[in-house]
């Protein structure tokens, strides 16, 4: 993943009337990674993503695409950014392979290179083998793809996708993930995901930033947030051991770093200032014990937002 930003915005702001729907945003996004966007709704997660499309002008601040300013050169922006709104709309009575095909021509894509654009793309989505069927045939998680396959014929640098997994069963919602991270990976295309499924944001996302009320709360890796709002800034490590012996606690609890230790059967559970797992590892072969297995606790993205959102 490249580490210059390439979404930038500067305490962007939105105000309609007595209403602010964003206020003071200050976030980057990587190029390359796969970033999410989650809060309630009116958290103004649509609004902050409007700005940065340049299709409404920010109240104050500012917002960079690509060193582009979006209330400047909003078509420099819509030349290299691709959105998919959470409802997709086609010609139904129009074939895939139409309506992309009147995509490309909106975006002076020219005739010659439009077959092969529309091949390469509804192969990338799984629909080659219907492109000739009319959309209104189609099912929910199909059109979806479409809608990946659409926003793809212009070849963007950056894709924002808002509720891509909408609707659908778990298998349409695990096709469109997978073929977000394909995209990701092999075509290198940063992409923002405002989303409602935490799970799916979870599987997918490699940072995710948190707005209420406008307001950027928490912004990070899962396991960042999961250790500022669940763990107190701390590791949370557990390893398991083939016998477990009153020498080797007692060398733990004078391990520089080690808050506190528990017990359970053969079971180390740690909390620690640091990731101290080399240390602890080290630990346990030097007392001459068998280490069966050690991880790191994984924090799962839905306890993080009800953590915030319930337990303030």
């Amino acid at each position: 993943m490249g580490a210059e930003p390439i979404v930038v915005t500067e305490e962007l702001t939105k105000i309609y009337g007595n209403k602010v729907a964003v206020e003071n945003l200050s976030m980057s996004i990587l190029e390359g990674e796969i970033f999410g966007f989650l809060g309630p709704n009116g958290s103004g997660k649509s609004t902050a993503i409007l700005m940065l499309l340049g299709l409404t002008e920010p109240t104050s601040g500012r917002a960079l695409v690509f060193g582009y300013d979006s209330t400047r050169e909003p078509l420099r922006i819509k030349r290299i950014a691709g959105y998919f709104p959470e409802k997709v709309g086609f010609y139904n009575d129009m074939t895939a392979r139409e309506n992309l095909g009147y995509t490309a021509r909106l975006n002076n894509i020219s005739e010659a290179e439009i077959p092969e654009k529309i091949d390469n793309v509804l192969e990338i989505v799984g629909l080659s083998d219907v492109g000739n069927q009319v959309v209104k045939q189609y099912s929910r998680g199909m059109k979806q793809r479409l809608g990946i396959a659409d926003v793809l014929v212009k070849d963007p640098k950056l894709v924002i996708l808002d509720e891509p997994t909408a609707g659908l069963d778990p298998e349409g919602a695990s096709q469109i993930l997978d073929t977000i991270a394909d995209m990701n990976k092999n075509r290198n295309i940063t992409v923002i995901i405002s989303s409602h499924q935490l799970n799916l944001v979870q599987r997918i996302c490699h940072r995710v930033a948190i707005l209420s009320d406008g307001k950027k709360v928490a912004d990070g890796t899962i396991e960042e947030l999961g250790r500022k709002m669940l763990g107190g800034g701390r590791y949370r490590i557990e390893a398991e051991v083939v016998s477990m012996n009153e020498e080797l606690v007692e060398k733990f609890k004078n391990l520089k770093g080690v808050v506190s230790i528990d017990v359970k059967d053969n079971a180390l559970h740690f909390i620690c200032e640091e990731d101290l797992r080399p240390q602890i590892a080290k630990t346990i072969v030097n007392s001459n014990c068998l280490l069966i297995q050690m991880k790191i606790q994984d924090y799962v993205l839905e306890e993080i937002y009800l953590n915030y959102f319930h337990g303030e």
